[in-house]
Order: structure tokens, then sequence, then C-alpha cells
């Protein structure tokens, strides 16, 4: 009966442990929803600074949430699902408020439409990796992740407060065509890397340390310009490669075609 007794106490415990892990992934994803709902709130205030702010939180939460589901092996349909939904406030929703109350609200119906392109374009993105997750290699993503997209969006905010300060006709322009530019990254088929397997052992582990320092020194040191360089460069990676190789390949083909006709015909 003792025996039978401690494995059943046993058994509750390692269901209480499951319960737990898969709920440490699930609170992160709060925390993520409620930086969004903040950042919404405080575009109705017209602070555009906190808003800017909560949606780069967020993308903290959001980073958290993924590793803590894959440390603890707790990745669920129910947090795939959280995660979205919350994505879809925090990156989506959140930061088209804010560009449109930020720049475009001079621009009428035509500013609504920008700002609706951008949410629609963030929520197919959304959609179309929920349906190709188990298929993906996980070593690329397909279009620019909504968390990059609404990256770029806030710490521009962040770094015209500081640094730039442009004016309202200036602004509405640059946002416009920045957030026609992110809406169809977010829906395009050009791939970008997910750093998901770089691999932190051997020669390589020192090279990666030493950039990685460099990397926080310079976001530290002025944050409110490198957080945008940072974010901006990696939304422009992705074409940018997309163009290299394509490059590659045209010059690689009129090699071969030159090759062909420089070679002697064989003698019989």
């Amino acid at each position: 009966m003792k025996s039978a007794a401690f494995r059943n106490s046993f058994g509750k415990d390692s269901k209480r442990r499951k319960a737990a892990m898969h709920l440490i992934p699930n609170l992160f994803t709060t925390g993520n929803l409620f930086c969004g709902v903040y950042a919404i709130l405080s575009v109705f205030k017209a602070d555009y600074m906190a808003a800017a702010v909560a949606i780069l939180v967020a993308m903290i939460f959001d980073v958290l949430d993924g590793k803590s589901a894959r440390l603890t092996n707790s990745t669920s349909h129910f947090g795939l699902e959280y995660d979205s939904l919350s994505d879809v406030v925090s990156f989506g929703v959140a930061p088209g408020l804010l560009i449109y109350s930020w720049a475009l609200s001079g621009l009428g119906t035509f500013g609504v439409a920008i700002m609706f392109a951008y949410v629609a374009m963030g929520a197919v993105r959304l959609a179309r990796f929920n349906s190709t997750v188990t298929l993906s290699d996980g070593k690329y993503f397909m279009g620019l992740a909504i968390p990059a997209a609404a990256g770029v969006v806030a710490s521009l905010v962040v770094f015209d407060h500081h640094a730039v300060q442009m004016g309202a006709e200036v602004k509405s322009i640059v946002v416009l065509i920045l957030t026609l530019m992110l809406s169809f990254l977010m829906v395009s088929t050009i791939k970008y890397r997910s750093f998901k397997d770089l691999k932190f052992k051997g020669p390589q582990q020192i090279t990666y340390l030493v950039w990685g320092i460099l990397g926080l020194m310079m976001v530290a040191a002025w944050p409110q310009v490198m957080l945008f360089v940072v974010f901006s460069g990696y939304a422009m990676m992705g074409p940018v490669e997309k163009m290299f190789s394509l490059v590659v390949r045209v010059v690689g083909k009129k090699g071969a075609v030159k090759t062909e006709l420089t070679s002697p015909e064989p003698k019989l």
C-alpha cells in the first residue's frame, strides 16, 4: 500500500511539474499581450514614446516565450495559438495605430488604408507561419517576421524623438513608404535568417562572442540610434541576400555560356 501511495504521489508531482512548465511560456506570452495593450492605450494618450518602448518590451517577452517553451519542452498547439493572437495585438494592431496617430493621421482615409494594410499583412504573415511551421527547416523564415517589422516601427519613433525630429510632411512620406515596404516584406517569399543554426561550440564560439559583445556595446552606448539600425538592417538583409544570389546566378550562367563558346571542338 505504501509503495502504491508513493507512486501516486510521484505521479502527481510529475503532472504538477509538467503543468508548471507549460505555464511559464504562457506567462511570458501574457506579458507580451499586456505590453501590446499598454502600447495601444499610450497611443490614445498621444504618448508615442511610451507606446514604442512597450512594443520593444513586448518583443523581449516574445523571445522569452519561445526560448522557455523550447528549453522546457513544453510547446503546445494552445501556446502557438495564444502566442499568435498576442502577436497580432502587440506587433500588428499596436504598431498600426502608432504609425497612424504619429504620422499618417493627416492623410485622412488614405492613411487609414495604409495602416490597415500593415495590420492585415501582419495577420496574414502569422497565419501563413502557423500553417507552415511544421514544414519549415528552422533556419529561415519566409517573409519578414511581424515582431521584426514592429521593431522597425517602434525604433523609428525612438530614433526620430531623440535624433532626427522630422517635420510633419517629411514624417508622413517616410512612414508611408516604410509601412508599404514592411507590409510587402511580411507577405513576400523572401527568406530571412532565423539564426537558429548558429553553433556556439568549437572555434566559432569566440568569433560569435566577440561580435556579440561589440553589438551590445554599440546598442548600450547609443540605443536611440542603434536599435533602428539593427532592426532596419535585418529588414533589408533579406532583399539584399536575394539580390546578391540572383546576381551570382546570372554571372554564373554567363560564365558557363562563355566557357561553352570558347571551348575547342573535339578532334575526330
